[in-house]
């Protein structure tokens, strides 16, 4: 094996699942895996459907060989960029599915890949899993009933103390030196719902796990910001009192801990301050008091990292974006992004 080669096989081994496939996951995944910059970092493997993957790097005009594989082990032999290797463990029909519909073939697509990956991945056969998006409504028609990746990862990898973090690592966006990260508490869930789906112990989990990701990321002493529920804090009791009973004994439990937590404080003004370098890690109550504030400095650069399993897995921030799919108008750089981080993350797992 010549150096280039042993220079080649040094690289972590990425998984990439093509999500679904009436969406733009094809198209984005195939951008990346001709990116100079994601062949310079790792060896990726897509997982997924070869016909579809060749089909999407003709659309936006990409060279691609691609090398069908039957078994992960053959991986070894997969010792330069000439072909991307692509592995399709479904039994599902996806070549004729229709573009930006939701197909029940495209969800079980989606969800056997995902779970081979994952499978994968807890093996020790890969260093990482990417995911391209999957449609939950597709999902759900196959007769996966999951709010979506977290939530099925977490299964699969029989974990109970997980979160969802948008992380931002663009400096030229926030002021911080180690990016910014949010998490959130609740994740897929109407909001009617989640002041009961609140306790002080899942709150307190979710700020570990904040501490312990940017720990991972080279930031020693980390500062989590931590979101009240209600406007303005609450207002002392005016506005709710979830503030006093269940999120600012969490602060004070983590403190104890050695956790540099604050909080709880208005979300408006305390993502503000993160942006700006204050905070290194939000932990936010719900789904959208997090997301709508990074994705809307910053939608194509963050990157999703579920927390708290014993794999890493990451991926773009975009959704299956069918009004847009098969038309060569998507943009790869958050699938880029997605694929640096998991292989920064596989170097400390």
């Amino acid at each position: 094996m010549n150096e280039d080669a042993k220079t080649k096989a040094s690289l972590p081994l990425i998984a990439i699942t093509m999500g679904d496939v009436a969406g733009v996951g094809p198209e984005v995944v195939a951008a990346a895996v001709t990116s100079d910059e994601v062949l310079n970092l790792c060896r990726p493997v897509v997982i997924g459907d070869p016909v579809l993957l060749d089909r999407a790097a003709k659309l936006i005009d990409k060279q691609l060989v691609i090398k069908i594989v039957q078994d992960l082990s053959e991986l070894q032999n997969c010792d330069s960029n000439a072909a991307i290797p692509c592995w399709n463990p479904t039994s599902a029909k996806t070549e004729n599915v229709s573009i930006g519909k939701i197909d029940a073939e495209a969800g079980q697509a989606a969800y056997d890949w995902l779970i081979a990956a994952t499978d994968a991945a807890l093996a020790g056969e890969i260093d990482g899993i990417v995911t391209a998006p999957l449609n939950k409504a597709a999902l759900h028609l196959a007769g996966h009933h999951y709010p979506g990746h977290t939530e099925i990862l977490a299964e699969r990898c029989g974990v109970s103390d997980f979160a969802m973090m948008l992380y931002l690592p663009e400096r030229e966006v926030v002021k911080g030196p180690h990016g910014l990260g949010v998490a959130h508490v609740t994740l897929h869930t109407s909001i009617a719902s989640v002041p009961e789906l609140l306790n002080s112990t899942s709150i307190q989990e979710k700020i570990h796990l904040v501490d312990s990701f940017l720990k991972r990321i080279g930031c020693a002493a980390p500062r989590v910001g931590v979101c009240a529920l209600n406007p303005h804090g609450g207002e002392g009791g005016l506005f709710g009192n979830e503030e006093a009973e269940l999120i600012a004994p969490a602060v004070a439990l983590a403190k104890l801990r050695d956790v540099q937590a604050s909080g709880p404080f208005p979300a408006d003004t305390l993502l503000q301050q993160a942006v700006s370098g204050k905070y290194d890690g939000i932990v936010a109550m719900y789904h959208d008091q997090g997301h709508i504030a990074l994705k809307l400095i910053a939608f194509q650069k963050a990157v999703n990292v579920t927390l708290g399993l014993p794999i890493v897995r990451t991926s773009p921030s975009h959704g299956t974006a069918f009004d847009i799919a098969w038309q060569n108008k998507v943009e790869s750089a958050g699938m880029i992004s997605a694929i640096r981080i998991a292989v920064e993350l596989s170097k400390t797992k």
